[in-house]
């Protein structure tokens, strides 16, 4: 026969393994959000925001991968693959949410052989394209529009990609697409520096912040030294960014998704 003494002390153990599992309910099952970045070299690893952004700006409950490509427009990025990489990316089964940031326009104005789009015709339709198959692999599509330049005429920014600007909010506008306006923040933000201090946002060597026009032989700043080890060949320009400039226009970018893509905000850190 089994002792009193035994009933009680099992009903005492079942009441506290009842009282434990209620002050420590199961892990409630998060699933991870994911974030990819499609563009030129102000958004690729050198040279551009992505790399801060991804490093500095999301939680580990979004992970962040930037295919942008240096020197790619919107038409060229198509044509070589690099979109169905992308595409691939966006069809990976698991996460909760994909959300594909989209940014071109520097290689797409004129003057870049094999690369150049027009800006009536060919470039508001990649946009929509990206859009379209965004939307069909699953995926949420955010247009950003082109970051600036930072060159200077007369003491007054010269946007030269407002055009380009304009035609990626168009589309935004027409498919209802969530958009980060990055040209006219970046605008904004340099006027208001000006061109000395906006230099400092440019990639390059160590040393003093060079002011004037750089050398017609810099090299470009998303070039590589293949051998005997992969190096950027970092020189100063108006387009891309250091480290400085990284950080500084990827907290701008992260402020406009907060704004534009309310369901992001969980997952970003300002």
């Amino acid at each position: 026969m089994i002792s009193m003494r035994r009933i009680l002390h099992a009903l005492c153990l079942s009441a506290l393994a009842a009282s434990a599992s209620a002050q420590n309910p199961p892990a409630q099952k998060i699933r991870a959000s994911k974030i990819i970045l499609v563009g030129d070299s102000t958004t690729a690893v050198i040279g551009g925001w992505g790399p801060s952004f991804c490093a500095h700006h999301v939680t580990s409950f979004l992970a962040c991968v930037n295919l942008a490509r240096g020197g790619r427009s919107s038409g060229s990025y198509i044509a070589e693959g690099s979109w169905d990489v992308a595409l691939s990316e966006i069809r990976t089964p698991g996460y909760k949410h994909v959300w594909v940031l989209i940014q071109f326009g520097h290689n797409d104005q004129p003057g870049k052989p094999g690369r150049s789009t027009d800006l009536k015709t060919e470039f508001p339709a990649n946009l929509r394209r990206y859009v379209t198959e965004t939307r069909r692999a699953g995926g949420t599509p955010i247009l950003l529009t082109p970051l600036t330049r930072r060159i200077f005429k007369g003491g007054r920014l010269d946007n030269d990609l407002e055009p380009w600007a304009e035609a990626a909010r168009m589309v935004a506008a027409e498919m209802h697409v969530p958009l980060v306006d990055l040209n006219a923040r970046s605008v904004a933000a340099v006027q208001a520096l000006g061109e000395t201090a906006s230099n400092a946002f440019a990639q390059m060597p160590e040393g003093s912040v060079p002011v004037g026009p750089p050398p017609s032989s810099s090299p470009k700043g998303t070039e590589i030294v293949a051998l005997p080890t992969a190096a950027p060949k970092l020189s100063f320009d108006r387009t891309h960014l250091g480290h400085f400039g990284a950080d500084f226009f990827a907290t701008i970018v992260t402020a406009g998704l907060i704004e534009a893509v309310p369901d992001m905000r969980p997952s970003l850190v300002p």
